[in-house]
């Protein structure tokens, strides 16, 4: 099955092979580039506690060798041709990726599937992997912004896989097995929980006939254990102390997920309040009362839920002030009305930000990946755009109305060592 569309900026292009793998692309003829990447539909929420951080571990194992390569020669692979290979894991999807000149498209294929389909998971490289991934769960506890959103994710998915950090724990990266790898890429890693994104200077045809080549002969039957669902969520408290000098707060709430048709809306919603210099919460906090560097709000939105918050580093004793002014701003987008003028001003930006990522291969890969991971269909940028310029100020009101409710905010502060008895 093979589905075509063109917009103003490319031409797209679907096709579903027997297999059940998806081939998606956008034509670029202007570049001399392509991004490529190979999604797998399994992230850190599919991984049973005992395997956690499983999947972020088989992302670094496997470039340390496979079946037809050295670990030197995937390395090399794409970089001796000026290109360059990474990969990502998120709670709900593993991503393979490529960028090189557009006349390298079958060498990156090759590489990425091979990474996929052929991983040796070499013995002598599993314990030094194992400490590489360790000193990396080091490094995060050692960044209080990042540790801080750990925390506030533990928080609004307690006793849920969403909750736990995607790289996992000391104990389950230490206990991982060759073969436990390799089971669980038998399991997950199936035809039809595999997409192949390219962005770039690229014939549809050609690059199905290249993914038919390379994955005609996996055998891997989907044998996946079904998604633990949702728990209720219930707004708390956490207070936590390292040795820092500056306080890091987050205010937030779970939300609605991807398919709910009010996520444009917090997109321009969560833009107003914490996007850029000019958003509400950088002028009236940071700008007009000098309480903070660094201030912003996050909106991240997942097959069936999402969280929405605030983060702020800011002086210990300054935590409470802020909490008020960061709710204050809260309540005044959920009691009036945004003024036509700044609406404008916000949907360009929201307009602009879409625009100017598109100028990447690498961000229009992406897009192809996520849009068919969570929606099974693409959105021109015409489109985005159209609905982006429909949202209204009472749109925004209901939104904040519906999100903005004090009660439902959980608080996570990370503050300094010594300090929780004086922060009043």
């Amino acid at each position: 099955m093979t589905i075509s569309d063109s917009s103003s900026t490319g031409h797209f292009q679907k096709t579903t092979l027997p297999s059940g793998i998806r081939v998606l692309s956008e034509s670029i003829p202007s570049v001399r580039s392509i991004s490529m990447g190979i999604w797998i539909d399994v992230g850190s929420r599919d991984e049973a506690d005992s395997d956690a951080g499983i999947c972020h571990f088989i992302e670094h194992m496997v470039f340390k060798g496979t079946a037809n390569r050295r670990a030197h020669q995937i390395a090399q692979r794409m970089e001796s041709v000026g290109g360059y290979l990474n990969a990502f894991t998120t709670k709900e999807y593993t991503c393979f990726y490529a960028r090189s000149l557009d006349e390298h498209l079958e060498r990156a294929l090759d590489t990425l599937s091979d990474l996929i389909l052929a991983p040796s998971f070499p013995t002598r490289e599993l314990e030094k992997e194992k400490d590489v991934v360790i000193e990396e769960m080091h490094m995060y506890e050692d960044s209080p912004e990042d540790f801080v959103f750990d925390l506030m994710e533990s928080q609004l998915y307690k006793e849920h896989p969403m909750g736990r950090p995607i790289i996992g724990n000391e104990k389950t990266v230490r206990s991982f097995s060759r073969q436990r790898l390799a089971d669980f890429v038998n399991s997950y890693f199936s035809p039809n929980r595999t997409v192949v994104t390219v962005a770039g200077n690229v014939n549809h045809s050609r690059l199905v006939k290249m993914v038919e080549r390379r994955f005609d002969h996996s055998d891997r039957q989907e044998s996946r254990a079904p998604r633990v669902p949702l728990n209720g969520y219930v707004p708390g408290s956490i207070v936590s102390e390292k040795p820092i000098h500056q306080a890091h707060l987050i205010l937030g709430t779970r939300t609605f997920g991807a398919h709910d048709h009010r996520r444009i809306a917090l997109s321009v919603l969560n833009t107003l309040l914490g996007g850029g210099m000019s958003s509400t919460l950088n002028q009236n906090i940071r700008e007009r009362y000098g309480y903070c560097y660094n201030i912003y709000s996050f909106a991240n939105l997942h097959s069936d839920s999402g969280e929405f918050g605030i983060y702020v580093g800011t002086d210990p004793k300054k935590i409470e002030r802020s909490k008020k002014l960061i709710f204050r701003e809260l309540s005044n987008l959920a009691s009036h009305r945004v003024s036509d003028r700044k609406l404008q001003a916000v949907r360009n930006q929201v307009k602009g930000s879409v625009m100017l990522s598109l100028e990447s291969m690498d961000n229009r890969m992406m897009s192809l990946g996520r849009q068919e991971v969570y929606y099974k269909t693409y959105k021109t940028l015409d489109e985005i755009l159209e609905q982006v310029a429909t949202v209204s100020s009472n749109d925004l009101r209901n939104l904040a109305e519906q999100l903005f409710k004090p009660d439902q905010f959980s608080i996570v502060e990370l503050i300094p060592e010594k300090l929780n008895q004086n922060l009043n």
